[in-house]
């Protein structure tokens, strides 16, 4: 196989001739939540003591992350065949008091050390990938500057890496941040909010899903500190809360998850990913009810949720707002060629502004295969039909190419270029791909 592509091979057909009443669930397995595991690096640095994060994921994201933390002068240790980071955390405060940070294309890492550095004391030099130095970060650091953190840019894109934080705590008890461009800009203030000495209250505007602010206040409640929502623009967190240092067990990356169990309609099949339940922390764990209202069945099962195929063996093209799943939208789209009727997805303008332009990518790709995609001031609108053979440019997202790894899983000669992008966050997808692919189809063998 030529590691910069993968040639998805089409089993839908060899599925099809199969009787789909003998056919067991696929059941599979997926890494720990990068979402939940970048969150928890950032907790357990500001908790006093020592945490220990079990089923953590080690990705390109999660690693740049930890070595962060360690250029701050914080002791961790981490043990990735058994998915175990150890943090000793020292209650905010900063070791060093001086340092260079580079974040690689870890959008978390950016957003959450950026607040965290920027309302402590010291000096710390602000470093990015060439994808991270394109993402907004303007909204974030402007807020800073409002909390009395001066900021010099180290060249003429201002609002962008790289840059130098110039901090002295915080000067100010509230700021008003927007979160049209990301909902992290919110979840890193949020979760430095605690270091105030006075009661600290943080206002948003903008508009964008609030899921992940959700797993955000979770998080900080399991380490110790309150965030009361005054309205729903609006968040307290009161004085004198601190983190406490604490075991915790991450979960399973529903995100990652996602594109197996969009499996099960595309190729009418049932699916369980284990240990994935309603319950999860993460907003993306609703692409499981965009799938039912696609026609499927879901079921939350002691091993995880239980997807089983629409009875009819096709499914519906739907109207969905995935501003609460939004990492899932090109996913759903990847899958909207095969439905029996146009697929409508709304609520992610701020999609633009991710690895990469995803609504423009999901148009331009999906136009290659012959399909008839509409770019809508509101999202976007994909009209059901036969993909023509593409070779799928992945914009260094990895989420291009998972998704569209999909599409390939049922149209003949769809080849992904640069697979290895997904190292950001699920870097043996493919890998899993290819066992699933045999488990599936055990006739089937990929060419050499």
């Amino acid at each position: 196989m030529n590691p910069e592509t993968y040639s998805v091979p089409c089993i839908y057909d060899i599925l099809s001739k199969s009787n789909p009443k003998s056919r067991l669930p696929l059941t599979v397995s997926v890494p720990g939540s990068k979402s939940i595991t970048n969150r928890a690096l950032l907790l357990a640095t500001l908790a006093e003591g020592r945490s220990v994060l079990e089923g953590a994921l080690f990705s390109d994201d999660s690693r740049h992350f930890l070595k962060c933390i360690q250029d701050l002068g914080f002791e961790t240790s981490a043990d990735e065949e058994n998915r175990r980071i150890t943090v000793n955390g020292l209650g905010g405060r900063v070791p060093r008091q001086e340092a260079r940070q580079y974040v690689g294309s870890a959008g978390t890492a950016a957003r959450f050390l950026t607040a965290y550095l920027g309302v402590s004391e010291g000096i710390y030099h602000m470093d990015a990938s060439e994808q991270m130095r394109r993402r907004p970060m303007a909204p974030l650091l402007d807020s800073l500057k409002e909390l009395g953190c001066r900021i010099e840019y180290d060249s003429e894109s201002t609002g962008h890496f790289p840059f130098t934080l110039h901090s002295c705590g915080f000067a100010a008890d509230k700021i008003t941040v927007n979160i049209d461009s990301s909902s992290q800009f919110l979840s890193a203030l949020l979760i430095a909010s605690c270091l105030s000495k006075r009661d600290f209250t943080t206002s948003v505007s903008g508009s964008h899903g609030m899921a992940y602010i959700d797993m955000t206040v979770q998080m900080m409640e399991q380490f110790g500190v309150k965030v009361r929502r005054e309205a729903p623009d609006t968040f307290l967190t009161k004085a004198g809360q601190r983190y406490q240092a604490r075991a915790y067990r991450i979960e399973p990356d529903v995100s990652a998850a996602c594109y197996f169990y969009a499996c099960c309609p595309l190729l009418n099949i049932p699916v369980l990913v284990e240990h994935v339940h309603y319950d999860s922390l993460q907003g993306d764990v609703k692409f499981i009810d965009i799938l039912e209202k696609a026609g499927c069945h879901a079921e939350d099962t002691e091993k995880g949720i239980l997807l089983s195929p629409p009875k009819e063996g096709h499914f519906r093209g739907v109207t969905v707002d995935m501003s609460a799943c939004s990492d899932q939208a090109i996913t759903l789209a990847a899958l909207a060629p095969f439905a029996d009727s146009p697929t409508t997805i709304t609520g992610i303008d701020h999609i633009r502004f991710q690895e990469s332009d995803r609504i423009r990518a999901i148009v331009t790709e999906l136009s290659k295969m012959g399909i008839r995609c509409e770019e809508q001031s509101f999202g976007i609108t994909i009209h059901p039909g036969i993909p023509a053979p593409a070779l799928v440019e992945t914009y260094d997202d990895h989420r291009m190419a998972m998704g569209f790894s999909l599409t390939g899983l049922r149209s003949h000669g769809i080849v992904i270029q640069d697979p290895d992008c997904c190292r950001k966050t699920f870097e043996n997808y493919f890998q899993v791909l290819d066992q699933m692919i045999t488990a599936l189809c055990p006739a089937y063998q990929r060419e050499s």
